[in-house]
């Protein structure tokens, strides 16, 4: 297990390093001078200001190094906890995500529960299930989840809960009945996704002769599902739920978006406009950071699912 944890770590670092590298490099091939893109969001013109003034704002902001020079300074400062400034905002890039990270998170965070509870749920009900026509509609109902656009789906919830009905409202990042519908519409591909994988899990368990064994044990359909179908057939859900992390993150910028809130989302979206740098690359930084842990949680948990599966195992 040690030796396990050292290498997942090990990888983690790697996988941390190259998302900010790549990051960094690809800000720096889109069209545009980050100063002039600055200016221009501040309501300041670069042709109004001087050489002499154009290159005082260059040096303050670090933009009149080289390009490694730049890397390896942002880079450096980042190991030691410090995330830089804001270009754009003028503010410590650590302040900016303590503002917005809460909001994101409770965003995140409730997608997912949403999104696992209905996606188990809906694969679950239609395993259990024997009458024929009702299990095959709902087996389809996951195709048509992952089918629908987000920001439709998005639009489409704020004109019947917000507009027509008044539940909730149709923006804002205040109270939870703001979150309700950006969670929901956050939830759903993801669900769909869980759901589809679990119903094909669920098709193979039930030809395992465990379960036919389980059968002739006097078990019921329900106690044979609950003991030993649903079990083994999370297995491929869990690595589905690592990896579906990132994806919740990259939905949050439109979600925070479409429904004006003030998160991480929201604030990687207008950094990315202003060619904000060190803001960018703090985002992308706790976005692999979020996405490693939880996929550390995940290959450790197989074990306690499985115990066919050991860590030593896949260490080698």
């Amino acid at each position: 297990m040690k030796r396990y944890l050292i290498t997942r770590l090990g990888q983690a670092l790697l996988v941390l390093w190259g998302a900010y590298t790549i990051t960094y490099f690809i800000l720096y091939l889109l069209p545009g001078d980050t100063l002039t893109i600055m200016l221009s969001a501040s309501g300041m013109e670069a042709d109004g200001l001087s050489p002499e003034a154009l290159a005082k704002a260059r040096a303050f902001y670090g933009l009149d190094k080289g390009l490694f020079e730049q890397y390896i300074d942002l880079l450096w400062r980042a190991l030691h906890g410090d995330l830089g400034q804001s270009l754009s905002l003028g503010r410590p890039v650590t302040a900016l995500l303590a503002e917005r990270l809460p909001q994101t998170l409770a965003l995140a965070g409730s997608a997912i529960v949403l999104s696992v509870v209905g996606g188990v749920g809906l694969a679950y009900l239609t395993a259990y299930l024997q009458w024929r026509p009702l299990k095959t509609a709902l087996a389809r109902v996951p195709s048509l989840g992952f089918s629908i656009p987000v920001f439709w789906m998005g639009l489409l919830l704020i004109q019947v809960f917000a507009f027509a009905l008044g539940w909730f409202p149709a923006t804002g990042s205040q109270g939870f009945a703001s979150l309700v519908l950006p969670a929901i519409t956050l939830a759903i591909p993801s669900a769909a996704v869980y759901a589809q994988v679990l119903q094909r899990g669920f098709q193979g368990v039930w030809q395992e002769p465990y379960i036919t064994t389980a059968f002739a044990k006097g078990l019921s359909r329900a106690q044979v599902q609950a003991r030993h179908g649903l079990r083994n057939a999370t297995l491929p859900l869990l690595t589905l739920i690592g990896l579906q992390v990132g994806n919740t993150v990259s939905g949050a910028v439109l979600v925070e978006t479409i429904f004006s809130r003030n998160g991480v989302g929201r604030l990687a979206q207008e950094a990315v406009l202003r060619q904000d740098i060190p803001v960018v690359l703090a985002i992308v930084a706790v976005s692999a950071a979020a996405f490693v842990l939880v996929n550390l949680i995940v290959d450790l948990l197989y074990p306690y699912l499985d115990p066919r599966i050991t860590p030593t195992a896949k260490v080698n």
